[in-house]
């Protein structure tokens, strides 16, 4: 901050000193003038020749002397208006300050003028008819075209940015204020009548304001005594200012070649001379010179790592640059561009012995390279230096290894041009990253051309410039000039247009295309009607372009075209693959067809919509319509609302829609499809599952949470699927059913067992005497029943142990009794009766207490 105010401050007083001085005009008047406006003010009229003496009016002396003192006044007033400067000369800022002083001086004249005494005398003249004196007073002094010139020539001057550039504390600033110069002298340039012949002057005026800014900003830091690293981003940034001058330069130039044929001014040559031109060309030398020392001394320290003269090697090398650091580089003048030679001269004298140091060592290592590889890799180790003209000569020897090595590398290249590029692997790379053949060939071509390149530049990096003046130079820069004639690309080009060209690719027809597919039993089959050629027409021509072809209009439209169109005809058309592939997969599941309908009908209402669509309307709608969804997107397109406001925002809503609704469909036939085989599953293992109650619940449950899973997706035509499902269940609950029955009968046809001694007969008694009060005894046999018990309590080990679970008949045991003389069985038989119907009902109601299936559960 303190240095930039201090710029300022230098700059108002470089102002102060550059100041153009227009010499003050004092128009001289009569006393006998002046003291008639003095009395009319003091009356407080306004002065007018009535107020003059009349005797004055006919005295010819005094008119003699008003005239006299108007033509002092012309006199005067064209020393002002007659005023010019050479815009070549000094510098921008007293061109700036001249014509604005100018037109201060003017508005002074012209307020004279408009006074009351030069009125008056201009009167009274007119009023004696001396009008020679004042007809011609204006056009004398040359006011009216001074002032225009001066009021057009301010257009430019006024509010001109050259303080932005004189105040510049940095390289930047200087860029930035550069840059707003050009572009107030530029657009001003334009709306003003200030000359060519002016401007370009003052263009060189701006050129040496640079150079003394520049000079004063780089004359703060000590350039060869600064680290490399910020010398060369300071010097860098210097070239960028620099750039930045030459192009602005340029534009001026040709805008002044332009307002010269315009304004039909005389033709002078344009051209701008740069007065920093010295300045640019020592800090271009200054760079290179820091460059190749960085360079050597890098390369001494990286190369030369070993032994004691390597460390007097990087001492010779410091001490030479410590003869060229004390000197000025920014001065350009005759004695500085001596006093910089001298100090070159001396170190190359100090840098020649430590160049005899890196030839010996250069040599040993190419004399122990075992082949041309290893060569190149000692080349490339010492490249560095070989900007050294001793060290390149020193190499020389080694051309006819090197020449043998470059020859072996371009007959690889021939061989592997010769295996074309549809057998070689950059093909297959090419197709991976989606290059279209003909760019992908000419990519090839010139990538082996690059290679060429590369190998022709080792030669010329190792062997110095001029090595096909040598022999063997010149065979194998013919060599390399034949095959380069074979690695012409245009040929190729060629063909492709001419291939094109015959081809009738446009943009047009219907969307949609049914046809008849052959493999399906020429079933219709839904597709797009779109060429595919027109996407590789499209990537083509951009590949084209950017590779550096002329494509012909024609072609471009037409790949304009295609491409507007290619990402809604890849979304459409991956669309209707994913519509064919989920058609496929459902058509091998007819069973859950029905279920699909609702999602399908919805993919045929969308078709049934877009098959009045064209390819051309999608080509009219530009190719700003947005980002296309690709399969599985949705949203509509339009405004801020959503909704669409354009045939163009139309289109792509439909194709958005449509990607949407098959996606959908694709989504819930997949899900269908697992519903289904989770249902499948269920049913079957409802037919081998034990024969246990909770089994038959747990899988029916399941099947009725699947059913209302499909409930609650909203698949069409749920009851009727299900009431086919239920006859399913049913006939696998029957087919378990009747089963279970035989399995009961089978169970209950077994003998009982047997109860006490095998010994004892059907006619065994027990008798027991009874109470005295009861009259007499009771005889009672025991007699065995047969019976079941219930399915439920059966414990899950039972289940574990075999998947047939059969029924548990428990015994009945039935008592003959005799009592007071009769004899009775309790219980009585119907009572084991009806025991075993409620256990064959309890053993059936595993299934028959089963709840159906229900479609509609969610429904109200």
């Amino acid at each position: 901050m303190a240095r930039k105010k201090l710029a300022e401050l230098e700059l108002s007083l470089l102002h102060l000193q550059q100041n153009m001085d227009i010499p003050d005009t004092s128009l001289n008047i009569h006393p006998v003038i002046a003291r008639a406006v003095s009395e009319c003010r003091r009356r407080g009229v306004r002065p007018s020749v009535e107020a003059m003496d009349a005797a004055l009016l006919a005295d010819s002396g005094f008119l003699n002397q008003l005239q006299g003192d108007v033509n002092g006044w012309i006199k005067e007033i064209q020393k002002v208006t007659k005023l010019d400067r050479d815009p070549g000369s000094g510098t921008t800022s007293q061109e700036i300050n001249f014509w604005l002083s100018m037109e201060r001086a003017l508005d002074r004249i012209e307020d004279q003028l408009a006074s009351d005494e030069i009125v008056l005398t201009m009167d009274v003249l007119k009023a004696a008819k001396r009008f020679h004196a004042t007809v011609s007073f204006r056009t004398d002094t040359g006011l009216k075209e001074a002032g225009d010139r001066v009021q057009k020539y301010n257009v430019l001057m006024k509010d001109f940015p050259i303080n932005e550039l004189l105040a510049a504390t940095d390289i930047g600033r200087i860029s930035v204020g550069i840059e707003l110069i050009f572009s107030h002298f530029i657009k001003k340039l334009k709306l003003t009548a200030y000359p060519v012949v002016r401007a370009l002057p003052l263009a060189e005026a701006i050129s040496r304001d640079l150079h003394d800014q520049l000079a004063k900003v780089l004359g703060r830091v000590r350039l060869m005594q600064m680290d490399y690293v910020d010398f060369d981003r300071l010097v860098r940034e210097t070239q960028g200012a620099l750039e930045v001058w030459e192009a602005q330069a340029k534009e001026l130039a040709n805008l002044a070649r332009e307002l010269t044929r315009k304004r039909s001014e005389k033709f002078i040559p344009i051209k701008i001379r740069a007065a920093h031109a010295p300045l640019q060309e020592r800090l271009r030398f200054v760079h290179q010179f820091r460059q190749q020392h960085e360079q050597l001394q890098q390369t001494i320290v990286r190369v030369m790592a070993q032994g004691s003269g390597d460390s007097s090697a990087i001492d010779e090398i410091r001490l030479a640059y410590d003869i060229v650091r004390i000197v000025d580089v920014l001065d350009v003048t005759p004695d500085g561009s001596d006093a910089w030679e001298r100090g070159e001269t001396a170190y190359n004298e100090r840098v020649a012995r430590v160049e005899n140091q890196i030839i010996a060592r250069l040599r040993d290592r190419l004399a122990t390279a075992r082949n041309a590889s290893e060569m190149f890799r000692v080349f490339s180790k010492f490249n560095a230096l070989f900007v050294r003209p001793k060290i390149r000569g020193a190499i020389q020897e080694y051309q006819t290894q090197l020449i043998n090595s470059v020859k072996d590398d371009i007959r690889r290249l021939h061989d592997t041009f010769k295996r074309s590029y549809r057998r070689s692997e950059a093909s297959t790379m090419s197709q991976l990253r989606d290059l279209p053949p003909v760019s992908g060939a000419i990519v090839w071509i010139r990538q082996i051309e690059r290679q060429l390149d590369m190998y022709m530049r080792r030669v010329e990096d190792v062997l110095g410039r001029g090595w096909e003046l040598y022999a063997e130079g010149q065979r194998l820069q013919a060599d390399s000039a034949s095959f380069r004639r074979k690695l012409d690309t245009r040929p190729l080009y060629d063909a492709w247009y001419n291939d094109i060209s015959r081809r009738d690719l446009t943009v047009g027809g219907r969307v949609f295309l049914v046809t008849r597919h052959r493999a399906t039993g020429n079933a219709f089959q839904l597709g797009i009607s779109f060429d595919a050629q027109l996407i590789t027409l499209f990537k083509e021509v951009r590949e084209l372009m950017l590779l550096g072809f002329q494509v012909p209009h024609t072609l471009v439209t037409m790949a304009r075209d295609g491409k507007r169109v290619y990402p809604y005809a890849v979304s459409l058309m991956e669309t209707t693959k994913i519509y064919r592939q989920a058609s496929h997969r459902l058509q091998q599941h007819p069973e859950i067809m029905a279920l699909a309908a609702g999602y399908r009908s919805d993919v045929m209402l969308c078709v049934r919509k877009g098959m009045g669509l064209k390819w051309q309307y999608f080509v009219m709608s530009g190719a700003g319509s947005g980002a296309v969804s690709g399969p599985g997107g949705s949203g509509g397109a339009g405004g801020p609302s959503g909704v669409p406001d354009s045939h163009e925002n139309r289109n792509a809503a439909f194709v958005r829609e449509f990607s949407g609704v098959v996606s959908l469909f694709q989504e819930k036939v997949e899900a269908l499809i697992a519903l289904n085989d989770e249902i499948n599953s269920a049913v079957r293992e409802l037919s081998v599952c034990p024969y246990v109650q909770a089994n038959f619940t747990g899988i029916l449950d399941r099947i009725q949470a699947l059913i209302d899973r499909l409930n609650l997706d909203n698949y069409a035509n749920l009851e009727q699927w299900v009431g086919e499902l239920d006859g399913r269940l049913e006939q696998v609950l029957t087919m378990r059913l009747s089963r279970a029955i035989h399995v009961w009968i089978t169970e209950f046809d077994r003998a009982p067992p047997v109860v006490g001694d095998e010994s004892d007969t059907a006619d065994s008694l027990l008798a027991t005497a009874s109470g005295n009060n009861s009259g007499g005894g009771a005889l009672r046999k025991v007699i065995h029943g047969r019976g079941m018990a219930s399915a439920a309590p059966l414990s899950s080990a039972n289940v574990e142990e075999s998947d047939e679970v059969t029924p548990q008949i428990r015994t009945l045991v039935h008592e003959l009794r005799i009592r007071n003389q009769v004899m009775y069985l309790d219980p009585p038989l119907e009572s084991a009766r009806a025991s075993w119907i409620q256990q064959l009902h309890a053993w059936l109601a595993a299934i028959c207490q089963q709840r159906r299936p229900q479609a509609a559960r969610y429904e109200v």
